[in-house]
């Protein structure tokens, strides 16, 4: 047999691996595929040809890999258990630039799935060998491992401090500068997945000089760029006042607003997330949200969008309104009430709705002038059939409860008062009839409209406890009006003068 018979079958095997390994990783993008690869031990087939001495049979081999392991997380541990970690791992520091990236395609596809995942990861040494590959020259490379270390950091606190003390902070705020939109997008997502688990992990996002160069990136016309960094400069501002004010001094107001209006979704509802994030916090903090024009601006952005990017939105005018009086009156000034109305009318969803509730709440429970503000929207009805609905959810009926209450309790602007002493519930029943006691005994005119309207008639007609704070409110409403007027509003009273018709013996001349 000549030498070049000899070499023919060495290259006849080479041939059949590099078409077995394309095959198979041309059959793992199609899940109808997957279960029967497995079961055809498709994994230490190529686990082995990791090991291949041609490099693209490793390349590819590595991304058949990746792609099972995305599919599902029995798969992404059947990697771990074909102890094929410790190889990826070896190999990434050691290989060309397409091998680096796809054997961090498997680490991130096998780190999304669990935290136990993500940790087997971890306790095979890939975190210091993934923190190389972000300097490595090739910003494929960089993008790779940027994405397997966002993929680790993510679901918890514990595996986020590990990727922070393998060093990849500095070397993410780096990738963020880098000119590769794509290199920018995963670096800012990597970053803002390390700050949201602590103020601690937060505060070495910020220690790193992120948020200076994350901000000046909210100008790039990249959606999904931006929709990252405004998510990254959110999850650092929620932790605490001091590392909110780090973020307002990156001097993002006003260009946030500018995202408010953008064509993005996502830039819009992550943009609403930062402004109330910063404003939840001090009054401080919300009252500059106020003087940059930001309630204003939010409202707007809540009448142009429907569904979950109108909550975020929702919540921050719940809490700006929240600090103090003149907060609120800057929301009420801005038509935040209105706009807050419609979301309460229009939303399908529950949590939705109550939001919107508890923010009206917030609004409305100030003075008699907050909660007129309130009421004039002719709302409160609205609060009180969900509140009684049996279709609300829980969280809904106890925040629309809270609601009517807080805003009852402040409001003297009777002509919304009154429907509720038809409709409302005993528990309710009792601060609408407060309320009437407080306004009466000072306001003739209203005495007046109380009996021409019915109002009077309805009080005498509630059944109250003796010596009940309901009963209470009820002899003060009746302190305010003639014996005999409160008698012939009295139900039974016809009755009886009936009966004095009936008994009574006519004068004869």
């Amino acid at each position: 047999m000549s030498q070049r018979q000899v070499l023919q079958v060495f290259e006849q095997y080479q041939k059949a691996r590099t078409q077995f390994v394309q095959m198979v990783a041309e059959l793992a993008t199609r899940p109808q595929n997957i279960e029967t690869l497995q079961n055809a031990g498709v994994m230490s087939l190529l686990r082995t040809l990791l090991l291949d001495v041609v490099p693209t049979i490793q390349q590819t081999a590595a991304l058949a890999l990746g792609r099972l392991a995305n599919y599902n997380d029995d798969l992404a541990e059947a990697v771990v258990k074909c102890d094929i970690l410790p190889q990826l791992v070896y190999s990434l520091a050691e290989q060309n630039r397409f091998y680096k990236k796809a054997a961090a395609f498997v680490l991130r596809a096998v780190g999304k799935h669990s935290p136990q995942l993500a940790q087997a990861i971890v306790d095979c040494g890939a975190l210091d060998t993934l923190v190389i590959c972000l300097e490595d020259f090739d910003p494929g490379v960089k993008e790779a491992a940027a994405w397997a270390l966002r993929y680790i950091a993510r679901h918890n606190a514990e595996l986020s401090q590990a990727v922070v003390d393998a060093g990849a902070v500095p070397l993410l705020v780096f990738c963020i500068q880098e000119p590769e939109i794509a290199l920018k997008r995963i670096a800012a997502s990597a970053l803002s997945d390390i700050a949201k688990h602590s103020p601690e992990l937060a505060q070495t996002v910020v220690d790193a000089g992120a948020v200076a160069y994350l901000a000046q990136m909210l100008l790039n016309p990249d959606a999904k760029l931006k929709h990252q960094i405004l998510s990254a400069l959110s999850q650092v501002s929620k932790h605490s006042v001091d590392l909110a004010e780090m973020v307002v001094e990156a001097e993002i107001f006003p260009v946030v607003l500018t995202c408010l209006k953008d064509k993005d979704e996502y830039v819009k509802k992550n943009a609403s997330t930062l402004i109330r994030e910063i404003a939840k916090h001090t009054p401080e903090l919300s009252q500059l949200v106020v003087n940059t024009g930001g309630v204003a601006a939010v409202i707007d952005c809540i009448g142009s969008c429907k569904g979950n990017t109108r909550l975020p939105g929702i919540m921050m005018l719940g809490y700006v309104a929240a600090h103090s009086e003149n907060l609120a009156m800057a929301v009420i000034i801005s038509k935040g009430v209105p706009q807050l109305s419609v979301c309460l009318s229009e939303e399908p969803e529950d949590h939705i709705k109550a939001a919107a509730a508890w923010a009206l709440g917030q609004i409305g429970r100030h003075t008699p002038e907050h909660a007129r503000a309130v009421a004039v929207t002719n709302i409160l009805p609205v609060l009180l059939s969900l509140y009684m609905s049996t279709e609300s959810s829980e969280d809904l009926q106890v925040k629309s409860k809270k609601a009517i209450k807080s805003i009852l309790q402040k409001c003297t602007y009777l002509p919304a008062l009154e429907p509720f002493l038809y409709d409302a519930p005993p528990n309710i029943l009792k601060h609408v009839v407060g309320q009437f006691s407080k306004v009466l005994p000072h306001d003739s005119k209203a005495r007046r409209l109380f009996v021409t309207s019915g109002g009077l008639k309805k009080i005498q007609e509630i059944k109250a406890e003796p010596g009940s704070l309901l009963q209470e409110y009820i002899n003060s409403i009746n302190n305010c009006y003639p014996e005999e007027i409160v008698r012939y509003y009295s139900p039974g009273y016809s009755d009886t003068l009936l009966q004095r018709v009936d008994s009574y013996q006519p004068l004869n001349n």
